[in-house]
């Protein structure tokens, strides 16, 4: 990309008086001297105006499976174009993308890149949806809502995977150009999210919330972590909220921990522990619960809520068997499976990684 340099003045802050500026984009709400970046790594205070220095800053760019967010109910099959930058505002040590999520801007190796070349990346290589994922995309916030837009108006759709840390105004602001989310649901309990993610559990569940109120299609993710989230008695109460708030066609995926960052110490998660959590979650009354990061386990695939039969059947992120009409309809049964959209049955072949 040359010398391109692609930064913005952030949306959402407030002057603070003697150079200073309040960030109000995450509850943090970051108090920043001149010269300082906020907790996220992302926004940075120049002589009083907030800019937005990972504006255009492309870390990873790929094509994936939409399972892979994971989204099981939202077009399954479809390839999706997914884009990242640096930064987080949670500091979780079992990341898996810590090398961009932790990093600086003088630490990323990234490209720069205009929101309409990602439109037209999207375009040219067939792909109809567009994720911002691998590390948290709220921070990446004006990129986001720039390419969201022009995503919008060419027909695309917009996915989030987040960990949902975001302020109330700005999540409703960007909410009419996202489809889907995928939101990381990292512990039930607030001393987990204190301790470990350097966050806070309440605002991502008013969130959740919100966007399912706002029609976003949802699904959730929690990832069960030995001897930190995985009490059964914390399980069975995240399942009983995403009944309660949520509904029971929500999807939940419990994914399985495996050694990483500064958590390489603790071991995977027992697969026994990932079925017992996916036992309570349907006698709480959810419909579609899978298990995570355990390829070609029956916790992988979709059964009908009626007749309880597999109408989907997958192995890893791959779909090896539909058992729906196109209403997405039980082929055994007649009852409709609750999915936002149609299986892609698009060109297939030019999954591309740039």
């Amino acid at each position: 990309m040359g010398a391109v340099v692609l930064e913005v003045e952030a949306m959402f802050y407030e002057r603070a008086g003697d150079s200073r500026v309040r960030c109000k984009l995450c509850p943090w709400n970051c108090l920043l001297e001149d010269g300082k970046r906020g907790i996220c790594g992302g926004r940075e205070n120049r002589r009083g105006v907030l800019y937005a220095i990972n504006y255009g800053k492309i870390t990873a760019l790929a094509i994936d499976p939409i399972e892979k967010k994971p989204l099981f109910h939202f077009y399954p099959g479809s390839p999706i174009l997914s884009i990242s930058t640096f930064g987080c505002n949670f500091q979780c040590p079992w990341c898996q993308n810590w090398h961009i999520s932790r990093a600086s801007l003088e630490e990323s190796v990234y490209d720069e890149v205009e929101p309409q070349r990602v439109v037209e990346y999207a375009k040219r290589y067939g792909v109809p949806f567009i994720a911002y994922t691998y590390n948290e995309p709220l921070v990446w916030y004006e990129y986001v809502y720039d390419v969201s837009k022009l995503a919008r108006r060419e027909g695309m759709k917009n996915v989030l995977v987040t960990n949902g840390f975001v302020e109330e105004e700005p999540l409703e602001e960007l909410l009419p150009y996202v489809n889907a989310a995928n939101v990381d649901v990292k512990a039930f309990r607030e001393e987990v999210y204190r301790k470990y993610i350097k966050g806070k559990l309440a605002p991502v569940l008013q969130n959740v919330e919100t966007m399912h109120e706002k029609g976003v299609h949802v699904e959730t993710t929690y990832l069960v972590i030995p001897g930190i989230n995985d009490d059964l008695s914390e399980i069975r109460k995240f399942c009983r909220w995403v009944l309660d708030a949520l509904g029971p066609d929500v999807p939940v995926h419990f994914s399985r921990f495996f050694p990483h960052y500064k958590m390489s110490h603790l071991p995977p998660t027992p697969l026994e522990l990932l079925i017992k959590a996916r036992e309570i979650a349907m006698e709480e009354g959810l419909r579609y619960v899978y298990v995570g990061n355990v390829p070609g386990h029956e916790g992988e695939n979709t059964h009908c809520p009626s007749c309880k039969r597999p109408v989907i059947k997958r192995v890893g992120f791959e779909i090896t068997e539909w058992r729906l009409s196109d209403e997405n309809r039980c082929e055994f049964c007649g009852e409709r499976v609750a999915i936002t959209g149609e299986r892609w049955r698009g060109g297939g072949g030019r999954w591309l990684w740039f």
